[in-house]
């Protein structure tokens, strides 16, 4: 796992990054003090790092995946802001009390259940972390959002001319023309991309290596995970061992699903 360390580049104790992730968001950045910024830059830091490392399943050191902890990073900043303006200030002491509070607050806002069950899932992160920590105990709201995710359409979707156009695009994506069907002039160009491309020299390039460009693994892939609703996390845990061809169905372990409740 590659986690940026070190400080930031303004020489303040904490990266400005982890994972691609801004510790400290600029408006939080923009509205603290010097002494607050490295503390809260310091909290996020070890909050975010924990999240990575182990926070999904600290038993068995999982971290949760990075669209997971992007999403939940950034809801949590704006979770601290508002705690900021309604209460007494700045601080990371965040309760149970503020949780409650801030999960009205979203239930009477405009919006839809589905980011308002996420900022909700974020705060149970921050609580999981806080009691693995010893700073506090798990939550347990006193009103629970449910996303309604499961009766509507996701707001990103292919239609099906969009998806018959990406089948037939991978059936040429990189792909290179038959070794025998070549003009001599045409398999030299090829074996130099082809040198390129699977990093090594042009003279040993075969017509293993013109079979190995054609092969299906992209396209199968992409066209299983159309097929299958598969998240990108999904496409990189899959195993052979998921597919059940008696009974043409695609098993996910649950723990390897990416839509469990805690994901």
């Amino acid at each position: 796992m590659s986690i940026e360390t070190g400080g930031s580049s303004d020489g303040r104790p904490y990266p400005e990054k982890i994972r691609g992730i801004s510790v400290v968001p600029e408006p939080s950045r923009e509205r603290l003090g010097e002494r607050e910024l490295i503390d809260y830059g310091q909290h996020r830091t070890d909050l975010l790092r924990w999240a990575f490392d182990v926070g999904k399943n600290p038993d068995r050191a999982e971290g949760y995946a990075q669209q997971t902890v992007f999403g939940r990073a950034y809801r949590l900043d704006q979770f601290s802001r508002w705690v900021w303006d309604e209460y007494d200030g700045y601080t990371t002491n965040i309760t149970h009390s503020y949780a409650d509070d801030y999960t009205r607050y979203l239930v009477r806002r405009d919006g839809g259940d589905e980011d308002k069950s996420n900022h909700q899932k974020a705060i149970k992160m921050l609580f999981k972390w806080k009691a693995w920590n010893g700073t506090g105990e798990t939550w347990n709201p006193d009103v629970t959002i449910n996303s309604n995710s499961g009766t509507t359409n996701p707001a990103d979707f292919f239609t099906i001319e969009e998806r018959s156009q990406i089948r037939e695009t991978l059936l040429s994506f990189d792909s290179v023309p038959n070794y025998s069907s070549c003009s001599p002039e045409q398999r030299d160009r090829i074996k130099q991309h082809l040198a390129q491309r699977f990093e090594k020299p042009k003279r040993d390039v075969t017509p293993e290596d013109f079979e190995r460009a054609n092969s299906w693994q992209l396209p199968s892939l992409f066209w299983t995970a159309l097929d299958t609703g598969l998240r990108p996390i999904e496409v990189r845990r899959a195993n052979v061992s998921w597919v059940d061809i008696d009974n043409n169905v695609l098993r996910i372990p649950k723990d390897e699903s990416s839509k469990n409740s805690d994901n």
